[in-house]
């Protein structure tokens, strides 16, 4: 196989299995994590209307989703990848983070969360996953 052609098939299997990891993550919190009576927080709506009774330990799931999901995916793609693993692994990173402002839109949040999630879910971790990657060379 050449090398474009496992590059891309890298960042494929990097965002499929990244967001395998985040849907995961975000379907057992609930169960790890209660959230407060009477919150739905299966809907933006639903979070609106109970963002008030949320502590912060109601946002370490999501959190760790984010952060877990850039990571596995950025390693993913990192290890697969031809050529490149850092870049890669940082393009999986900033795809997620896109898709994180995308999230700060629709969803409500506090702004303490929205910048903790951004600033260290996303493109760190992915960075730390580029390195590993790139150790397996």
């Amino acid at each position: 196989m050449n090398a474009v052609t496992k590059n891309i098939l890298a960042v494929v299997a990097g965002i499929i299995v990244g967001g395998f990891v985040n849907m995961g993550i975000i379907a057992v919190s609930g169960s790890i994590v209660a959230p407060p009576e009477g919150v739905d927080m299966t809907t933006p709506e639903g979070l609106a209307a109970g963002i008030e009774l949320l502590e912060p330990k109601h946002f370490l799931m999501p959190f760790l989703a984010h952060a877990l999901g850039a990571f596995f995916g950025a390693l993913t793609t990192g290890l697969i990848a031809a050529s490149h693993k850092m870049r890669f692994a940082l393009i999986i990173g900033a795809f997620y983070l896109v898709g994180g402002i995308m999230m700060v839109f629709m969803v409500p949040a506090p702004i303490w969360f929205v910048a903790v999630d951004l600033i260290l879910a996303y493109l760190p971790m992915a960075f730390i996953a580029g390195k590993i990657a790139s150790r397996k060379q």
